[in-house]
């Protein structure tokens, strides 16, 4: 890659920032690794209840990246019904390393993208990118 590539290549990606919603921190950090070495921002948290919170407080999200396991107060379907009624645009990406998840979520949410299994190859950091390319 030239050094003018790889200068619009960061330019492209520069100020995209992602939410990250999964219980299990390794889960997180493994996603948030993948999202950072794309070039992305990334912020995590560990329930629905705070991923909600950074966006009612409207900062920065292009795109939600939650975990399908996610339970709790705000399970991943609600988080997602409510962060896209709080963001209309907001793209949402539904993760899972479980192949036989309950995927409610993504019934729900129909234009939200889904990554199952092999989300250590970078495939999550992928599917963002389709989601940034796919954006209004």
């Amino acid at each position: 890659m030239s050094a003018v590539a790889g200068a619009n290549a960061r330019a492209s990606v520069y100020g995209v920032q992602v939410l990250i919603a999964g219980r299990q921190k390794q889960w997180r950090d493994e996603i948030a690794g993948q999202i950072r070495r794309a070039g992305y921002s990334a912020t995590a948290c560990d329930c629905g209840v705070d991923a909600l919170t950074v966006l009612a407080l409207g900062l920065p999200v292009d795109v939600l990246v939650a975990d399908i396991s996610l339970t709790g107060e705000l399970c991943c379907s609600q988080l997602a019904l409510e962060a896209r009624a709080l963001r209309p645009g907001l793209r949402i990406v539904l993760a899972s390393e479980v192949a036989d998840t309950d995927l409610t979520a993504a019934e729900l949410m129909p234009d939200a993208l889904l990554v199952a299994r092999h989300l250590r190859d970078g495939s999550v950091a992928s599917t963002v990118r389709e989601a940034l390319a796919n954006r209004n």
